[in-house]
């Protein structure tokens, strides 16, 4: 099994607590998004997770907990764009992420960490020019500490065009892409970075950008040593590459604020869901309820 921490929230930045605790416990208990009452309860154990993918705008609560991963095999993929506080608004500066990403790599390797620039949004202010400027401001920084960049551009949720109403953002064209593309990828190449785009219909392999497989079996085998059969993800989109995994997240629940964020509906949700937040709960957010259906996961190991 795959473990997820997670897509749906930040828990490696705001809940670190509450992840050792369920390490240490074995189990974990995750609600259905779309099924408030139905709960899973998902092992933990180091036999039955083939490997834990990290997901975190900031892994520095981690660094210092890393031996008690010992038993598991994992990497992180670490967010680091080139936006303000206007947008990321509760993102802590990128100099202080940027350490923590090297100290990081210093201790796992730079395969293991994995720099996302994601997602690529445009607006009056933010232009071809501004990405060209900060990617290569930030690949020369990163460039060696990790084999690989993984891009994507914004999606224009409903939610995601309300909120970033304030700062003019508009949807990102196939040109767009392309051209942007073709610059992210030429200045990464000089880095030595591979660069990958995570579900994005469109084909950019003409500019050197592969399709990215953030869930990656093919990494996992490397970090393993052992074969991954594993299928795809059938609950993400068409267009994602990832390798099936269980995620342990719950939407919002993430304090960072990013105005382009399509896991939080709105401030007041989150705001609702912390206060519920329990580093000692078997759930991410509030506890087992009246109604509640908990059913046992079936946990498969991938590895051949």
């Amino acid at each position: 099994m795959i473990l997820s921490v997670s897509r749906r929230t930040d828990i490696p930045a705001f809940y670190t607590e509450w992840f050792f605790n369920r390490l240490k416990e074995g189990y974990v208990l995750v609600r259905n998004p779309m099924n408030y009452h139905q709960v899973s309860r998902v092992c933990l154990t180091p036999d039955v997770i083939d490997c834990i993918v990290f997901w975190t705008k900031d892994p520095t609560n981690m660094l210092d907990k890393l031996e008690l991963l010992n038993e598991y095999n994992y990497y992180f993929q670490i967010t680091i764009n080139p936006y303000d506080s206007l947008i990321e608004r509760n993102v802590p500066q990128k100099r202080h992420i940027i350490e923590s990403f090297k100290k990081l790599s210093a201790s796992i390797g730079k395969k293991r960490t994995i720099w996302r620039y994601d997602p690529v949004i445009l607006t009056d202010k933010i232009d071809l020019a501004y990405h060209k400027k900060y990617f290569d401001i930030l690949a020369s920084s990163l460039k060696d500490y990790t084999e690989r960049c993984v891009i994507s551009f914004v999606d224009m949720y409903k939610k995601t065009e309300r909120n970033m109403n304030s700062i003019n953002a508009s949807a990102v064209s196939e040109n767009d892409m392309m051209e942007l593309g073709k610059t992210l990828a030429d200045i990464a190449s000089g880095y030595g970075l591979r660069i990958e785009a995570c579900s994005e219909p469109i084909d950019l392999s003409p500019i050197g950008i592969k399709h990215a497989r953030c869930v990656n079996d093919e990494l996992i085998a490397e970090i393993t040593g052992k074969t991954i059969n594993v299928q795809k993800d059938k609950n993400q989109r068409d267009v994602c590459s990832c390798a099936k995994s269980i995620d342990i997240g719950a939407y919002n629940t993430c304090k960072h604020g990013c105005l382009y964020c399509y896991a939080n509906y709105s401030d007041t949700a989150v705001k609702n869901n912390i206060v519920k937040h329990n580093p000692n709960s078997p759930m991410l957010i509030g506890n087992i309820e009246p109604g509640d259906r908990i059913t046992e996961r079936k946990m498969v190991s991938y590895t051949g």
